[in-house]
């Protein structure tokens, strides 16, 4: 039924801005020398010069020139882009592993900062601050039921890095209000998701992108599974945009024997490139299962494309998302940022995946959305229907299996989509956040009843009851519910109420072991290690 539900969170992130934004991949460290446009006669300098000077009324000429360059860069290609300087730098500390903050997510609940999770190894973690503490004033001003705003929140928390914040807390169960000193600071963040045994000896990771730590942190995830008896993988790929170029050789080199290509790159101004395995990888031997879906993207359809031309893993889903562009990023002094687009990569046999963009970056946008108007997300048959996947392919695997180019990898294994994960309903309870607030606001008595995550996830199930309360919990901030599609939805809903519950207790692991329990798609890679 239920394939993870982070594409329920994130799919229209990644349909409408991941594909402009997110979706990138760098030929070395995202990273070029810094440049200046001062001082050019260039005729865009000129007129913005002019805009600056003499127009009408007061522009924000930074604001103008970045739209200007953006709509170049655009006509060249969907993935070449501006970056401004607080997104480059955004971007690329996540991509790093990490970033400078508190190390909190937290919920607004009836004006109420509360905090619903804590980054292992950050500022916040560090002080003792925990899941479900409220924010009840800093630096001796009232904070919450003060009309909290993201934007207000942010002028408060993110305020200057060196000044340390004073809080007066109140921690869950307790009712004497707590100071803390709590200062920006370096964040670690894992690009693994969730790793745990699955069943038996099979062993399941899940990666959320192809961070700078992310090989790193895979070696120390398949350390622990292995001494937990894990023989067998599911790697789970759906909803990775990509990442770092290198770092998908890295991971790729987990897999491979000494001296296999993994991929080359080529551009009119960057000679051929081949990347091949060494003789590190720790999990050369074992069987592998890959998951992806139409969502998972470049770097993560390096791995998926290696994997598949070297007959290493079975490939098991939906259609990736057709991403074969290489960007390079160049920064400006002002550390605002360009990422170019210097080459194409290929997979070991030569094929290139990248989807074509000759009809303009709006229909290269919109070209999930026509996936999933013509059936292909539903049906294998539909699937291969696309005009790119009719022609005779010159591709093959080692073994002489035929595989496609130009539109993505194809699974070896088909997995629908669930058609309930793309319900008005369920994206407006994801929006508004309803599942997070009802867990804070009703489902803590729950919790408190169990003190293990294994107890929970085998003995717990959200009953109608649960659910019926769920929704009256909800039509308070929803306009209007559709029945027809809350009694599609039901069990995902339900599936998601409990996952959010577990993730809110235990993390993330707990979170997808929850909604792996009831996923075709993961059932589906399982079985095809037997």
């Amino acid at each position: 039924m239920k394939r993870t539900a982070s594409i329920v969170f994130r799919s229209a992130l990644l349909v409408f801005l991941g594909v402009a934004l997110g979706i990138f991949i760098s030929k070395d460290d995202l990273t070029g020398q810094p440049f200046s446009l001062t001082g050019r006669s260039d005729k865009m300098s000129q007129v913005l010069q002019l805009v600056q000077n003499n127009y009408v009324d007061s522009i924000d000429v930074d604001s103008i020139e970045g739209e200007t360059i953006n709509e170049l860069l655009q006509k060249l290609d969907p993935h070449s882009l501006y970056l401004p300087p607080r997104q480059a730098t955004s971007v690329n500390e996540r991509l790093e592993g990490g970033f400078t903050g508190l190390g909190i997510e937290y919920h607004l609940l009836r004006d109420t900062f509360i905090v619903t999770q804590v980054y292992p190894g950050g500022p916040a973690a560090k002080a003792g601050l925990v899941g479900g503490t409220k924010i009840i004033s800093v630096n001796d001003k009232k904070f919450s039921g003060t009309g909290l705003t993201d934007d207000g929140i942010a002028k408060v928390l993110r305020t200057d890095k060196s000044i340390p914040l004073q809080l007066l807390v109140l921690m869950p169960g307790s009712r004497a209000p707590k100071q803390l000193v709590l200062k920006q600071g370096r964040v670690p963040l894992s690009s693994l998701d969730a790793a745990y045994i699955a069943s038996d000896d099979v062993g399941y990771i899940k990666i959320s992108k192809f961070a700078a730590t992310t090989d790193a942190d895979f070696q120390k995830a398949l350390k622990a599974l292995k001494a937990q008896g894990m023989k067998k993988l599911v790697l789970d790929l759906r909803g990775n945009g990509g990442g770092y170029l290198n770092t998908a050789t890295a991971l790729a080199d987990e897999f491979l024997p000494k001296n296999k290509l993994i991929v080359y790159t080529k551009g009119v101004h960057e000679p051929r490139t081949d990347y091949f395995a060494t003789d590190s990888g720790n999990f050369e031997n074992g069987k592998l299962a890959i998951l992806i879906d139409e969502h998972s993207a470049s770097a993560s359809e390096i791995l998926a494309g290696a994997l598949q031309d070297l007959d290493r893993a079975v490939i098991v889903g939906r259609r990736s998302f057709g991403k074969g562009l290489v960007q390079q990023q160049f920064q400006f002094r002002d550390s605002s940022a360009v990422n170019l687009t210097v080459a194409r990569y290929y997979t070991p046999s030569g094929r290139s995946i990248q989807k074509s963009y000759s009809q303009g970056v709006e229909s290269y946008r919109n070209e999930l959305a026509e996936r999933m108007r013509k059936g292909e997300l539903f049906s294998a048959e539909n699937n291969l229907a696309d005009s790119a996947f009719k022609k005779m392919s010159p591709y093959h695997t080692t073994s002489g299996k035929k595989v496609f180019g130009g539109g993505g990898i194809m699974p070896d294994i088909f997995v629908p989509a669930d058609t309930t994960e793309n319900s008005v309903l369920v994206s407006a309870l994801a929006e508004k956040q309803l599942f997070t607030a009802y867990v804070l606001d009703k489902m803590q008595p729950v919790l408190k009843g169990y003190d293990r995550q294994e107890t929970f996830l085998n003995n717990y199930s959200v009953n109608d009851a649960t659910l019926n309360d769920f929704m009256l919990y909800a039509a308070q901030t929803l306009k209007t519910i559709d029945y027809k599609e809350l009694a599609i939805s039901k069990p995902l809903i339900k599936a998601l109420l409990k996952a959010n519950a577990a993730r809110f207790k235990w993390g993330d692991t707990a979170y997808f072991r929850t909604l792996n329990s009831n996923d075709p798609a993961f059932d589906k890679a399982v079985a095809s290690l037997n």
